[in-house]
């Protein structure tokens, strides 16, 4: 995994903007990503939790057994919230703890997993291919909501989906995925050196008893906790 030492928090929202456009160029959709289940290797979820009144901010990396889903380490990085809330940079607001806290982890994952978006962004590039593009590492964002995207219908059944596009250009950016029989969908996303195909596939793997998928579910327990001791410290 490469190191952070390109990362730089922005000045302002222009360089911000400015950043992601530069990076976007780098983004590979060509899948890299494992097999999903794939025996022996590792698949990394990560999430940050805020406070925003004390300006503080706590991320968490959760690394799994590809295979079994079993949490073989975890990690965790908290700091001063770096950056203001802007629509559509809340990357430059999450990266250096989420850096911070991959770098913590012994072993260096296949997949990252983030809570989040990857292309389904208005620059085609949240968090997922920001941090997919510092790494280097095939990365996926699975959110909770369209994020202004569209999508036609999906079947009530486990693992019923339909493209997620851009209603102003048509260009599809990912996929709405249904993980549980009648219940919401997800949203999928491709981040860096991951198909929409492979992506979908990954999320359907990591969550077989949940809407999320596994390494979301444990990088948010493990968020919310190291949020709270900072409080209480």
């Amino acid at each position: 995994m490469r190191s952070n030492a390109g990362h730089r928090t922005p000045a302002d929202e222009a360089e911000a903007v400015a950043t992601q456009q530069r990076l976007r160029a780098l983004v590979e959709l060509t899948d890299h990503s494992p097999a999903p289940g794939t025996s022996g290797t590792l698949v990394a979820g990560v999430d940050v939790a805020y406070d925003d009144r004390r300006g503080l901010v706590a991320a968490a990396a959760v690394l799994l057994d590809a295979a079994t889903l079993t949490t073989v380490e975890e990690a965790t990085a908290c700091g001063p919230v770096p950056f203001p809330y802007r629509p559509g940079l809340l990357a430059f607001r999450e990266l250096p703890s989420v850096l911070a806290a991959l770098e913590r982890l012994a072993d260096t994952p296949a997949l990252l997993v983030c809570d989040g978006y990857g292309i389904a962004h208005p620059r085609r590039f949240g968090l997922a291919s920001h941090l997919g593009v510092l790494t280097g590492l095939p990365t996926l964002g699975v959110a909770k909501n369209p994020f202004g995207f569209s999508h036609g219908p999906l079947g009530p059944e486990r693992g019923a989906s339909a493209a997620l596009s851009d209603p102003a250009t048509g260009e599809v950016v990912g996929a709405a995925l249904r993980t549980s029989a009648g219940v919401k969908p997800v949203y999928v996303s491709p981040g860096h050196r991951v198909s929409v195909s492979a992506a979908c596939a990954h999320v359907l793997h990591l969550a077989r008893r949940f809407r999320q998928p596994e390494t979301t579910r444990r990088a948010d327990r493990l968020c919310r906790a190291t949020l709270a001791a900072a409080l209480e410290a």
